[in-house]
């Protein structure tokens, strides 16, 4: 048997670093997507083939492990319907098997990912052979929810592999709400073993899509009445996230009364974002684009002031400038990736063209799109 499943990346619109300081946040998924295909042997073969194998196909990197050597290093407790925490013991003995494998020291940065891949595999789906297939359209470690998209497309394909109705559908089709709510909890619990202590802001877009608006821990889900398109530009340039996080934190400490200010005109920002995107009010498109484009403007300035910004995004940004688009950082700065509006009907191939000169990768994606799909 087969199951594909696909989850999205996401985007940070607005209120990136603020969110820390009980700001709203807003963000929206984008259509570039992980890919995970679960292949499950026949029950006759099955007893023929005792592994578990994971392959990564963008990174030409295959791991496999015996089905009786999980079984004698995880302890056995799969319970697909009640998602818990790995607990530091847990993580130990299977960070034993990843080690196993002698992973390529340049990789050594898939650990995580792989040790969240045989918890959540072994926690939905018990000790069973199996094939899993992994590629993306998403950069890693850029900001765009690479580890989120990953652990909601294998939590997607588990638990649609365990679905008793496996009624064929045309193409891709959406798991049902009490579904969707259960791989997005198993997501979480993946996140926390690769990040630690993620906001559940990316698992939740990445399996839910469209858009949400994010304060002080609770999300909402928010219902996109426009179309909006971006331009992505990953600077390609690496960032330690926590370290850009500390240094707004030590700003604040250093002017509390302008940084408040700064965070209160960044929350009033998402909101009226959130506002204009769920709007069914008769402006016309465009002057919705007009207000989205000066929030953006407005928030990169004030990302600036928060000391996030890296002179590979001034470079996006003035590039941009001149073929008239407006763009700001998306996520932790300090490198990563650059939104830019692409108000309806613009060309991007000159902009791409002086980017990419510029050793910068380009995606142009539609923003707000479905979350999780399945098919059989």
């Amino acid at each position: 048997m087969e199951v594909k499943a696909r989850a999205p990346g996401k985007i940070i619109l607005a209120g990136e670093h603020a969110v820390v300081h009980g700001s709203t946040a807003v963000a929206a998924a984008i259509d570039l997507y992980t890919y995970v295909t679960l292949r499950l042997p026949l029950q006759s073969a099955a007893e023929n083939n005792d592994r578990l194998t994971l392959q990564l196909k963008d990174l030409s990197l295959e791991f496999s492990w015996s089905v009786s050597r999980l079984k004698e290093v995880i302890p056995c407790d799969s319970s697909t319907s009640s998602p818990a925490s790995c607990s530091g013991e847990t993580l130990k003995s299977i960070a034993v098997l990843v080690e196993e494998q002698n992973i390529p020291e340049e990789k050594i940065w898939l650990s995580s990912g792989i040790s969240t891949f045989l918890w959540l595999y072994t926690s939905i789906r018990g000790f069973s052979p199996a094939t899993v297939i992994i590629t993306t359209e998403l950069p890693y470690g850029s900001g765009l929810g690479s580890s989120a998209a990953f652990c909601v497309a294998l939590t997607s394909a588990l638990i649609a592999s365990s679905i008793l109705d496996k009624t064929h559908h045309e193409g891709w089709s959406s798991l049902d709400e009490t579904n969707l709510e259960l791989l997005n909890k198993w997501a979480f619990e993946g996140e926390k073993i690769i990040h630690g202590k993620p906001s559940g802001i990316d698992n939740t877009v990445s399996a839910y899509g469209n858009m949400i608006k994010f304060c002080s821990g609770e999300i909402t889900r928010l219902q996109s009445n426009m179309p909006l398109r971006m331009l992505i530009t990953n600077t390609k340039v690496g960032r330690n996230t926590k370290a850009l996080v500390s240094g707004v934190s030590e700003r604040t400490v250093r002017h509390p009364d302008a940084m408040k200010s700064v965070f209160n005109a960044v929350d009033s920002i998402s909101k009226e974002l959130a506002a204009i995107i769920q709007s069914k009010d008769q402006n016309s498109v465009t002057e919705k684009e007009e207000s989205i484009k000066e929030l953006m403007e407005i928030n990169q300035g004030l990302l600036q002031s928060m000391g996030v910004s890296h002179s590979s995004i001034d470079t996006v940004i003035r590039t941009t400038l001149k073929h008239k688009l407006t763009s700001k950082l998306t996520g932790a700065g300090g490198g990563g990736c650059v939104l830019t509006l692409l108000p309806t009907g613009t060309v991007v191939d000159k902009v791409v063209e002086e980017l990419e000169s510029s050793g910068f990768q380009c995606f142009t994606a539609s923003i707000g799109g479905n979350g999780a799909e399945i098919c059989f």
